[in-house]
């Protein structure tokens, strides 16, 4: 039985284990009938395991480093010749901080590092699509899924200069959403994922904290890994064929909400146990 990517093309940038956002994402396109190349730097697939998983399921695995344009043109042109043509969509799943894994306050960023986290994080997809116009490498109505999370638009403790990254990340996928829409239909979304417990979540420190205050605030509770695939998978779709330039949030309803009873109720009881302290 054919799935809704079936005959599709693609690429699967930041898959590193079997807990990766990325490598959910890759597993079920194939499921759903495409054929996906993976790629990661030589360091991120040396340390990690998606060599290995690249194996078992019969995925093509490219190292590339998505910072430099000769390792993104390099990509493409052994990727179309792997494939026999032009992708049809491409997932941008590549983040990284230093300053957030050293634990470094926002203010005292180290500025070296923080210009790493923007290169890595959100210039990278610029060169990605930069480079894939002028190859002409993405299909006509081609779709370009990239991930994100809400402290892009909004204060959170300890995100650091990752938070920064996140919102130019989603503005340059506005802009090629425009651009690459107008020039052969390719649309570009962004998906703002719950916290996700993967290997690259867990520099930022306070990253079980927030998991567990976004699910008990999020009314369907936090999104997974699995949930966060299926939303890729249908933007890859043609079901999808007229959505871009939106940012679609796999948050279990977090990012729409406020205050719920629960909430309420603790603080209600820290009230409570104050006012007993102070009597």
């Amino acid at each position: 039985m054919a799935g809704i990517l079936d005959g599709k093309k693609g690429i699967i940038f930041g898959a590193l284990d079997e807990r990766s956002l990325a490598w959910h994402v890759a597993a079920r396109c194939q499921a759903e009938g495409a054929q996906v190349v993976l790629s990661n730097t030589e360091t991120a697939i040396a340390l990690g395991s998606v060599a290995q998983l690249a194996a078992e399921h019969d995925m093509p695995l490219i190292a590339c480093d998505a910072t430099k344009p000769e390792d993104i043109t390099a990509l493409f042109t052994r990727t179309q010749a792997l494939l026999g043509g032009q992708v049809d969509s491409i997932l941008h799943a590549v983040a990284q901080s230093t300053n957030l894994r050293r634990h470094k306050s926002y203010e005292q960023a180290n500025y070296t590092y923080f210009q790493q986290t923007l290169d890595i994080s959100a210039l990278s997809l610029h060169k990605i699509l930069h480079t894939a116009m002028e190859m002409d490498a993405i299909a006509e109505n081609g779709s370009v899924v990239v991930l994100s999370y809400i402290a892009s638009e909004r204060y959170f403790y300890g995100y650091n200069d990752m938070a920064d990254a996140k919102a130019m990340l989603e503005s340059i996928a506005r802009q090629f959403g425009a651009l690459y829409g107008r020039k052969k239909g390719v649309r570009v979304n962004v998906v703002s994922q719950s916290p996700t417990p993967t290997k690259a979540g867990g520099g930022w420190k306070e990253i079980d904290f927030f998991y567990r205050y976004s699910d008990h605030l999020s009314p369907l509770g936090n999104a997974d890994a699995d949930d966060c695939a299926g939303v890729c998978v249908a933007l890859f779709s043609d079901l999808m064929r007229k959505v871009t330039m939106q940012t679609i949030y796999s948050d279990g309803g977090f990012g729409r909400t406020i205050l719920t009873p629960e909430l309420v109720d603790d603080y209600r009881e820290v009230d409570s146990r104050k006012l007993k302290e102070e009597s």
